[in-house]
């Protein structure tokens, strides 16, 4: 039988401050920063990255290393994005010859 699960890769949010106190308790960890990733199973949440220093929190008694791999992924895109748009951000030069007139 084949088996479907539901992956959610989100970012945490204000709400989800007693889910990363769960895990981290769970993980017998400190808790993540509110600026987190959190992988969620189903509606329920398995892991969670924090985006500061990526130190990551989760279930023990669900199998997440999966999870644990997308967060990563999931926030290393995040950081390259970042990282482009902020040096395009400071390169990028007017160009002569456009003027706005009011």
């Amino acid at each position: 039988m084949i088996t479907s699960d539901t992956i959610v890769i989100r970012r945490a949010g204000a709400a989800d401050v007693r889910v990363l106190a769960r895990l981290a308790a769970l993980d017998s960890a400190v808790i993540p920063s509110a600026d987190s990733l959190i992988a969620e199973r189903d509606g329920v949440a398995v892991a969670a990255l924090d985006l500061i220093d990526g130190r990551v929190v989760a279930d023990p008694f669900e199998r997440s290393v999966d999870l644990v791999e997308l967060l990563r992924l999931r926030a290393s895109r995040a950081h390259a994005g970042q990282r482009r748009r902020g040096t395009r951000a400071f390169t990028r030069r007017p160009r002569a010859g456009l003027l706005v007139r009011a």
